[in-house]
């Protein structure tokens, strides 16, 4: 079942993108960093197990985010992670957020649900303020998609 992740569920998303982090497939993201932001999360549990995570984050006017999208590994191949993104853009699009995007080194995934690969000089400078803590600045090789949402 996807649903809104509260605060009992911010443990388990720190260890599922724990997961991807330690292997460099994501961004880590601290505790009281996922606290702060509980709101932007969705989450995924099948009976008493979180299994995946994702969430929403507004940048700006007309722009949001879909990061730390995660599926325990055991679960990858299920659909949580297309439905978690449906959801999320759902949420965009109530928002009257005309664009989402995503940094990604999934592209396969993101392409099957509209996104296309976009250069990352085409964001927003405010989207790099996460990246100045991330291992990889600032020669990041992440792959920048953009979905354009119909509002």
């Amino acid at each position: 079942m996807v649903r809104r992740a509260n605060i009992t569920d911010v443990p388990g998303i720190a260890g599922l993108i724990k997961i991807y982090a330690d292997r460099g497939e994501m961004l880590p993201r601290p505790q009281a960093q996922i606290y702060s932001n509980i709101r932007d999360f969705v989450v995924v549990e099948e009976g008493d197990e979180l299994v995946g995570c994702g969430a929403l984050h507004v940048v700006w006017s007309d722009i949001a985010e879909v990061r730390s999208l995660a599926v325990a590994p055991s679960h990858v191949g299920k659909g949580w992670g297309r439905e978690m993104v449906e959801l999320l853009l759902n949420d965009a699009h109530a928002l009257g957020l005309p664009k989402v995007f995503t940094l990604t080194y999934k592209p396969g995934f993101f392409s099957k649900l509209g996104f296309r690969v976009i250069d990352k000089k085409e964001l927003p400078h405010k989207v790099w303020a996460d990246c100045l803590n991330c291992p990889h600045f600032p020669d990041c090789d992440e792959i920048a998609m953009l979905l354009q949402i119909t509002n």
